[in-house]
């Protein structure tokens, strides 16, 4: 017999995880923002040789690029590749597997 407060702390639990997914969705497209200005900075001062003299423009170069493309493709794969694998149906057994043994009564013999 499940109670409404069991059933309010499961919905509780799936939406504090769906909310994770979309602060880290958030913070991607904020982080694919930014890397496609610099990306374009980078293209213009190193192949057009537009004069970009200011201060974090001119600490872009091949290095500091090829380190940046890195990074945003792992947190791309993490964020995208691991939902594939890990899906909503997978991680929705695991949330209620986790919760019944939480809720679960000691039987006393």
């Amino acid at each position: 017999m499940e109670t409404n407060c069991n059933y309010n702390q499961g919905k509780f639990k799936f939406e504090a995880i769906f909310s994770k997914k979309i602060v880290k969705l958030r913070s991607f497209y904020i982080h694919a923002f930014i890397y496609a200005i610099a990306l374009i900075l980078y293209v213009l001062k190193e192949f057009y040789g537009v004069p970009l003299n200011f201060f974090p423009v001119i600490y872009l170069n091949s290095v500091v690029m090829l380190i940046w493309t890195s990074v945003f493709l792992v947190s791309a794969i993490d964020l995208f590749a691991y939902y594939k694998i890990f899906g909503e149906e997978w991680e929705e057994r695991k949330v209620k597997n986790l919760l019944d043994k939480r809720t679960k009564t000691q039987k006393w013999e």
